[in-house]
């Protein structure tokens, strides 16, 4: 799917705020409240909006520590540990990537006594190595600040 100038803006508004109406939408863009309705239709379908969903703090849900953690997986271990991290609770992200480790992961626990307990449960799948983050520099998950191609 093409994405024009008013697609984009869209985009925009419900990055923000996903629960915005679409009369707002379509106050701030320029179109009526049913034009902007058909044109998310649209976009969900094409799967250029793929879901919605409500973004939980984990700090605020009792995990005080965010981790990130590479794997490199021994032989043969690389795809039942693909498997495996899907079970993982305290996975947010996981990436498999280029270079020396396989797997990248963004992982929240509860203190570190719960980042022993969870990397004890990786070791049977590889080699982890472990950074602990200090804070957010940046926290964007949206596409807005790309230009249109």
């Amino acid at each position: 799917m093409k994405l024009d100038a008013l697609n984009w803006k869209i985009l925009v508004h419900l990055q923000e705020n996903a629960r915005v109406s679409n009369s707002e939408i379509g106050r701030v863009v320029g179109i009526s409240s049913p034009a902007v309705s058909e044109r998310i239709k649209k976009m969900e379908d094409a799967g250029v909006i793929h879901s919605y969903r409500t973004v939980i703090s984990p700090f605020e849900t009792g995990y005080q520590l965010k981790a990130i953690i590479t794997l490199r997986a021994f032989m043969g271990k690389l795809k039942p540990f693909l498997e495996k991290v899907k079970t993982y609770e305290e996975v947010l992200n996981c990436y498999r990537i280029t270079g020396n480790e396989n797997i990248v992961m963004e992982v929240v626990l509860r203190n570190q006594k719960h980042l022993e307990a969870f990397i004890d449960q990786l070791i049977f799948y590889g080699e982890t190595k472990t950074q602990i983050v200090l804070s957010h520099v940046v926290a964007n998950n949206s596409i807005k600040q790309i230009k249109p191609f």
